[in-house]
C-alpha cells in the first residue's frame, strides 16, 4: 500500500474533529476541570469522561496504523477495534446521560458526529478490507 499523508485522509480529518469534540463535552460535564488528572476521579461522571477521552483519541491512531500498514490482517484487527471504540462511545453518551447529566443536546451532538463519522468509516473500511 502506498504511503500517504494522513493529513489527506479525510476519515483522518473527521476522527480529529471527533477527538476535539469529545475533549470539549468531557470538560463540560466533568466535575474535574483538569483532563489529564481525570482518570483519578472516583466520580462516575469524571469515569466515563475519561474514557471517551481515551477512546476518542485511539480513533485516529488506529486509522494511521491501518493506512501505514501493508498487512491485510492486521488493518482488519485495527479496523474491528475502531467499531468496538465507536460502540463504547456510544455507550458512554447513555451513561452520561444516566450519571446525570442535564444538559442532554451536547450528548446529542457528540451522538450526531459518531453517527458521521460512522458512515464515513464503512465507506473507508472497505477501502482497506
Amino acid at each position: 500500500m502506498a504511503y500517504r499523508s494522513l493529513k489527506n485522509v479525510p476519515i483522518y480529518r473527521k476522527a480529529l474533529e471527533l477527538c476535539t469534540m469529545s475533549r470539549e463535552i468531557a470538560s463540560y460535564v466533568t466535575f474535574n476541570k483538569d483532563l489529564v488528572r481525570l482518570y483519578e476521579s472516583k466520580s462516575l461522571r469524571d469515569i466515563i469522561a475519561n474514557s471517551i477521552l481515551t477512546d476518542a483519541i485511539l480513533i485516529p491512531q488506529k486509522i494511521a496504523q491501518v493506512e501505514h500498514s501493508n498487512c491485510t490482517n492486521e488493518r482488519l484487527e485495527h479496523i474491528s477495534f475502531i467499531n468496538i471504540i465507536i460502540r463504547n462511545i456510544n455507550s458512554y453518551c447513555l451513561g452520561l446521560e444516566k450519571a446525570g447529566v442535564k444538559e442532554t443536546e451536547y450528548i446529542n451532538l457528540l451522538r450526531a458526529e459518531i453517527k458521521s463519522f460512522r458512515k464515513s468509516f464503512k465507506k473507508w473500511r472497505i477501502q482497506h478490507l
